[in-house]
């Protein structure tokens, strides 16, 4: 209940350009974040890129991530921070299956949008630029993340390899996402919403203390006008967790290795 009543919307002026060392001097705590399931619709092989919008259509955000050691309470460099979340109206890209959107239209293997990678730096902070999420059946708004650690970068961009030592999500206020949904065009989903207290998810990370929520401010005047969001994670570096993959992004495009049904 504390979380979940917490508001996370600062009054500083604060922007992408704010040094990383005032915006996250607040985290005077070492917790571990919880691991949670990947979800469903994970793809592999995925492009090493800060900005992951594409095409899609939705309120800007832009995103700090830090990544602290558990051993150590100091930050993490050289950590391949991998998020990726679903469009305005509930379809995640490189899917295709049922409840996903169009199942009809398997162009979508193919696509890449809202998905991606980037290293920490010296502060153990990967930015990206994003679109707020929206929401699909029986889940509250959420961003996925994984913490990569010594895998590699391919010529073409993509990455692959190594071992992952934090498998998690992220969530937002909940008054946040209701200002959000009357927006354009998170207005057109008409996808029952799960609010973040129903949401099964939310309940396993917030535990320990954990904190799962994005503390953000406004970019501008309204939140149509954009938002910086930022959170920190606890990670065990010398855990390796299993995952896999729904598809993967090859050279030919995107390549289904397994059903996606769940959620």
């Amino acid at each position: 209940d504390s979380v979940l009543n917490t508001t996370h919307l600062l009054s500083e002026s604060y922007s992408n350009a704010t040094s990383e060392a005032i915006l996250f001097a607040g985290n005077n705590s070492c917790v571990l974040s919880p691991d949670v399931t990947q979800g469903p619709y994970y793809v592999s092989g995925e492009y090493v890129r800060e900005n992951i919008v594409e095409d899609e259509e939705g309120v800007e955000l832009i995103l700090d991530t830090q990544v602290i050691d558990m051993a150590t309470c100091d930050p993490v460099p050289d950590a391949m921070i991998e998020i990726w979340h679903c469009n305005s109206t509930g379809v995640y890209s490189g899917i295709v299956a049922s409840g996903n959107g169009d199942s009809s239209d398997i162009t979508n293997i193919n696509a890449t949008f809202l998905r991606g990678l980037q290293a920490t730096d010296a502060q153990g902070v990967a930015q990206f630029s994003t679109l707020f999420p929206g929401h699909y059946t029986s889940r509250a708004n959420h961003i996925h993340v994984l913490a990569h650690f010594n895998g590699t970068i391919y010529p073409n961009g993509t990455y692959g390899g190594g071992y992952v030592s934090h498998v998690g999500q992220l969530f937002f206020d909940q008054d946040l996402i209701t200002e959000v949904n009357l927006l354009s065009p998170y207005v057109e989903n008409q996808i029952e919403i799960v609010e973040n207290v129903d949401d099964r998810v939310v309940a396993t990370e917030v535990i320990n203390d954990a904190d799962p929520f994005f503390e953000y401010v406004l970019l501008g005047d309204t939140v149509a006008d954009g938002l910086f969001l930022w959170i920190t994670m606890g990670v065990d570096t010398s855990a390796s967790y299993s995952y896999s993959a729904a598809s993967e992004l090859t050279s030919d495009g995107g390549i289904e290795l397994s059903s996606s049904t769940s959620t």
